[in-house]
């Protein structure tokens, strides 16, 4: 088996998890770290042994598929720049900061012939599977993603930072238009909002209730399913849950056996994967797309009532 040669662009917190990941992963490489500050590409690559660079095109000469993770910002810039140089992409979430540069990548994708994955990593939680096992027509949706201030990630609000993983998976279960969108946010600590909560009713009758702070004082991450035979109540942090279904005239309730591992480690193997058979990823830029495009709309309805 020929060995994967991976990347990072952005070597911050997520560029720097990156990089460990990858330097785990059977049949890849760890080759290169590039950054924009050149002392902490260097730290980053001695770390997990590979080599800093100073330019993106060194990083392409170096690297088959690369993580970027830049501040948003930068995402189009950067991404299609890589793609043009030959390079697959897993773009860390949002895929961009607006929809006009998410399908730029996207295009860029298309035109150069390179794999472009979105970084949406609860896709890839050993929970999600659970649900997909069990899903047949889901009707409530409630999902919490609660954490303390991140000190990362400030150029967006909490909608772009943490809520957009919840509206991407719901998006991937429910699979049907957007018919309305209530929302609510509370900006505190930053000028954007750091706690927000939406609820989006679908064209098939679903509704989905979601709602994300990052001015919490403990972490959650928990999603529940309702449907007319069941419900599922699902635990990303912990990998664990329970299924409720009804039997008779009394609700009957067990665990749901859940094969732990790392998300992100799955997810990078993935990319890896797709990259080596040349498929389709799991998380395309349209989806990604998707997701950003939802939660600019809800971000939009937000700032509207400040």
């Amino acid at each position: 088996m020929e060995i994967m040669r991976a990347g990072v662009a952005g070597a911050g917190s997520m560029g720097r998890n990156h990089a460990r990941v990858y330097s785990l992963i059977p049949g890849v490489t760890l080759a290169a770290v590039y950054d924009a500050d050149p002392e902490r590409a260097k730290a980053v690559a001695d770390e997990f042994g590979a080599v800093p660079v100073s330019s993106l095109e060194e990083l392409a000469a170096r690297a088959d598929a690369i993580s970027v993770a830049v501040p948003t910002v930068a995402h189009r810039e950067v991404g299609c720049r890589l793609m043009e140089l030959g390079a697959h992409v897993l773009m860390e979430k949002p895929i961009a900061p607006s929809v006009e540069d998410a399908g730029a990548l996207v295009d860029a994708a298309r035109r150069f012939g390179r794999i472009l994955q979105v970084g949406h990593i609860e896709r890839f939680n050993p929970v999600l599977r659970q649900l997909e096992q069990r899903l047949t027509h889901p009707k409530f949706i409630e999902a919490h993603r609660l954490s303390p201030f991140p000190n990362r990630s400030i150029d967006i609000g909490v909608v772009l930072d943490l809520m957009i993983h919840d509206l991407e998976v719901i998006l991937h279960l429910v699979r049907s238009p957007v018919e309305s969108i209530d929302a609510v946010g509370v900006p505190v600590l930053m000028p954007s909002e750091d706690i927000a909560n939406a609820r989006i009713r679908f064209a098939n009758g679903c509704v989905a209730n979601v709602t994300a702070s990052r001015i919490s004082p403990e972490k959650m991450r928990k999603i529940r399913v309702f449907q007319s035979d069941c419900y599922l109540s699902l635990d990303y942090q912990e990998q664990a849950g329970q299924i409720h279904w009804r039997e008779g005239m009394g609700i009957e309730r067990a665990e749901v056996e859940v094969e732990k591992g790392e998300p992100l480690k799955l997810e990078l193997a993935a990319f890896v994967a797709s990259v080596a058979r040349g498929e389709d990823p799991a998380v395309t830029g349209q989806q990604g797309t998707a997701a950003l495009s939802l939660a600019l709309e809800i971000t939009r309805i937000i700032r509207s009532q400040w």
